[in-house]
């Protein structure tokens, strides 16, 4: 016996959650987690904290960049909300302010990983990433304090790179500055 169709879930869906938890649909599916642990959130505020200055405001960097925390963007029938998010201004000179969410793919996105989010960061958000030219990725987990970094090699993402510990590091595609990675685990 055939099991019955799948529900799509829908942006009412995302609505109804509860306001402590994050929703995203994916594929078609809804993925609703809790806000962010301690370490999870340190990590990205940290990476915020670091690019904002030379990115978004050109203090001490090369500005050119809109970087935002926990962005809802909507991808076609996606939507998804990365840790951060960049767009350079020459695809997106200003922020939108006719709706909440954004329609345009960044052009990096930044995920912490969680025991709860990995797979997913991993692997459907990822493709959806991909398929809508997201040019890099970092994949960030605070548990290995490591950071992965991703550009989009054709149809997929190549590795670039794998950093540990504290180390100094220059990430594409913010490179332009140097990175402290144990500022990302420190308690």
């Amino acid at each position: 016996m055939a099991e019955p169709a799948q529900r799509r879930s829908t942006y009412q869906d995302l609505l109804a959650l509860p306001r402590n938890m994050v929703g995203q649909i994916i594929f078609g599916a809804l993925h609703a987690h809790p806000r962010p642990a301690p370490k999870h959130a340190r990590a990205a505020s940290t990476i915020g904290e670091e690019l904002g200055p030379p990115f978004n405001r050109g203090r001490g960097g090369p500005g050119g960049w809109i970087i935002l925390d926990e962005p809802e963007i909507h991808l076609a029938e996606h939507v998804v909300v990365p840790d951060l998010a960049g767009w350079r201004r020459e695809r997106m000179p200003e922020l939108p302010v006719e709706k909440a969410y954004f329609d345009l793919a960044p052009d990096w996105v930044c995920e912490v990983l969680s025991p709860r989010t990995a797979a997913l960061d991993r692997g459907d958000k990822r493709k959806v990433y991909g398929s809508f030219d997201v040019r890099h990725v970092w994949l960030v987990d605070p548990e290995a304090q490591t950071l992965e970094v991703y550009a989009l090699d054709g149809d997929s993402y190549r590795v670039l790179d794998v950093y540990s510990g504290d180390s100094l590091v220059r990430a594409a595609p913010v490179d332009a500055i140097e990175l402290e990675l144990g500022a990302l685990w420190a308690r």
